[in-house]
């Protein structure tokens, strides 16, 4: 796990300007550091280390490959590099190899196959700039699922590109202004959706990319990007070919699998460690690597006092049952909210889904005592987990016998009608109007007319939930699921983890986004992973009410053979805190009434006041809360701090 940037083209001084990206993603390789500057001058690569496997010298880099051809820097692990190695002295591509790392493979397996087929060859979680000297260009790589993160874009006259965004905002002649365009979809969603960020002009490169930039380097417009692998061609692949064994069966193939990833994950050369919130992802990958162990294997676990929020103690069972070396750490108020102003440098650009405060605490406690710590992220999306999926079939399934023709002008009808003023009529309104499924949860997350008009924009992005083909698999609840693992997953998940960790430089690996893992589910038919009983619809209940539901039942049945059925059932409580709580008391008020002063708002000229002021007078003077509360003041501190 590592930090990397670097330019093009860049006309001022390339040392001191590569030394000063190097130093704003220190956090994410505190361990050694380099740089590469082409002979020409064209190309500079800044890397940062943590070093993970092969703590020599032999795993420094910028790298070079062995004919001096290629030079990388890589930030991630390559899981299945030895199996890549021994390929490649097999076939006498490679005598021998000066150490052990996967990055040296990675480079032998490039000037062997080519960029593309090197790629395709590796499991794992990366993102790396390779520059080839021979043909004249630079290549940027992102992982299958997104990871691993990796910015790039135009500055000024030159290209550049890093695994933090803020990194761009150190170079000389960074002028790039707010994105006005992406606020509608931040506002929305908590978090701005790939290939977009913050800035103008600087994106975010798509999971299972390849992006080519050929001299002379200079504009961003001649890019070249390819993709090598996509979840949504793995999703039809699976459902044209479907798993056809029994539900046991599927679930002895699942294990068989997920043991596979974790124990290619769980290997390094520094102390490794897994995360236990109790739910049954985290609780099923700390089982298997367990059985894999011969020691006892290290878990970690924060508590909150707040009970409603609280897992600690059911970890700790889970814990104890499986025979862990468990640690866990009792937070109170005060630590979680010690954290939010850290928040805006951390992400680098604006980020809301306010589990990132327990993430970054329990992170945090961990980095003092592993290196290296497994997560359980991925099988909501991959085994149907969320209790909004199943809404979704289950509303949907009520509404399909009434014509669209009859339901549209119902829905206009009711979000033009006084009731609106009502949130319950609000989102009955929205999904009243819903053409299919697909579009049935589109519609569920956008159910605050206010959203839109927070910021002041002079128009909306395309994005990938209104892109997506509402028919485009079979099964309408993997439609969603998939429509969730494009960006959801990737972009609000994957980035929360990513952040926090590597704010304090622990190294995350995800077992469940194995590539092998991922493509079986996806061949899996949905009744393997959920069971839905369809009851009546409650007055006010929306997508994400609950319901008789059971999700992740091959999951389940996987982590049933290691932990007792009676210690798991019990109601999902997530990862989150009580942020409109805290917000109304005093100390946290005034820091947010701060934030959104009208002649500040009105200084900045991105945010609506009036918009503004609304959506929190409702909040403090009529207990109206609206979680764009949230996204509004993540969004004023990253401003604040930029």
């Amino acid at each position: 796990m590592c930090g990397i940037a670097g330019f093009c083209n860049f006309k001022g001084n390339r040392e001191s300007n590569i030394e000063r990206m190097k130093r704003r993603i220190y956090h994410r390789g505190p361990d050694a550091e380099g740089t590469y500057i082409s002979d020409d001058g064209q190309v500079a690569l800044g890397h940062r280390r943590l070093a993970i496997v092969d703590l020599s010298e032999n795993g420094a880099q910028p790298m070079a490959s062995h004919s001096g051809r290629f030079e990388i820097a890589f930030n991630g692990e390559i899981y299945n590099y030895r199996k890549i190695a021994d390929r490649l002295l097999k076939e006498k591509r490679v005598s021998g190899f000066r150490g052990t790392s996967d990055t040296e493979v990675l480079l032998e397996a490039v000037e062997a196959y080519g960029v593309k087929e090197a790629i395709s060859l590796c499991k794992g979680m990366f993102a790396l700039a390779l520059h080839d000297k021979k043909e004249q260009c630079l290549y940027l790589v992102r992982d299958r699922i997104g990871e691993k993160p990796l910015y790039y874009g135009q500055v000024g006259e030159s290209f550049a590109f890093a695994s933090n965004i803020g990194a761009f905002k150190v170079l000389d002649g960074f002028q790039n202004p707010v994105n006005r365009q992406v606020l509608g979809l931040y506002f929305t969603h908590g978090y701005i959706p790939a290939p977009y960020s913050i800035y103008e002009d600087i994106y975010k490169l798509e999971p299972g990319s390849i992006l080519k930039l050929k001299l002379p380097f200079s504009d961003i417009k001649n890019v070249e990007i390819q993709s090598y692998w996509s979840i949504k061609e793995a999703a039809k692949r699976g459902q044209e070919n479907p798993f056809t064994g029994t539900r046991e069966e599927a679930a002895d193939e699942l294990e068989r699998l997920l043991k596979e990833s974790i124990s290619e994950q769980m290997m390094a050369d520094v102390p490794v460690g897994a995360f236990l919130s109790a739910g049954i992802d985290s609780s099923t990958v700390v089982a298997l690597m367990q059985s894999l162990n011969r020691g006892k294997v290290k878990t970690f676990t924060i508590g909150m006092a707040e009970k409603d929020y609280d897992e600690a103690v059911y970890a700790k069972e889970i814990a104890r049952h499986l025979g862990t070396e468990h640690t866990e750490l009792y937070i109170t108020e005060a630590d979680a909210q010690a954290v939010i102003p850290k928040l805006a440098d951390m992400f680098g650009e604006p980020f809301a889904d306010s589990s990132q405060i327990p993430t970054y605490l329990v992170s945090e406690m961990t980095r003092k005592h592993v290196t290296v710590s497994l997560s359980g992220d991925g099988g909501d999306e991959l085994f149907c987990g969320y209790t909004s999926y199943a809404s979704v079939e289950r509303i949907w399934n009520k509404m399909k016998g009434i014509p669209y023709f009859i339901r549209k002008p119902c829905s206009e009808m009711v979000l033009h009608s006084p009731l609106v003023r009502k949130p319950v009529y609000q989102v009955k309104g929205k999904l009243l109007g819903a053409k299919g499924p697909s579009d049935l949860y589109i519609a569920s997350l956008e159910t605050e007319p206010l959203a839109g008009k927070i910021g002041f924009t002079d128009g909306g992005c395309s994005y990938k939930y209104s892109e997506y083909q509402p028919d485009y698999l079979k099964e309408p609840c993997h439609n969603i699921m998939l429509m969730d693992m494009l960006m959801y997953h990737p972009d609000d998940i994957l980035v929360k983890v990513d952040r926090t960790a590597m704010a304090v430089s622990l190294e995350t690996r995800v077992p469940m986004l194995d590539k092998d893992v991922v493509e079986f589910a996806w061949s899996l038919p949905v009744d393997y992973k959920r069971q839905l009983r369809m009851g009546n619809l409650a007055a006010g209940e929306g997508i994400s009410g609950n319901q008789d539901f059971v999700g992740k039942k091959v999951l389940r049945d996987v982590l049933y053979r290691y932990v007792p059925k009676k210690m798991m059932e019990r109601p999902k409580k997530g990862f989150s805190v009580p942020v409109d709580k805290w917000l109304r008391q005093p100390g946290l008020r005034a820091w947010a009434e701060e934030l959104i002063e009208r002649r500040n708002l009105e200084r900045q000229g991105l945010l609506n006041p009036d918009v503004v002021w609304k959506i929190w007078s409702d909040f403090i003077d009529r207990g109206q809360w609206r979680i764009q509360i949230w996204y509004i003041l993540m969004f004023q501190e990253w401003m604040r701090q930029s």
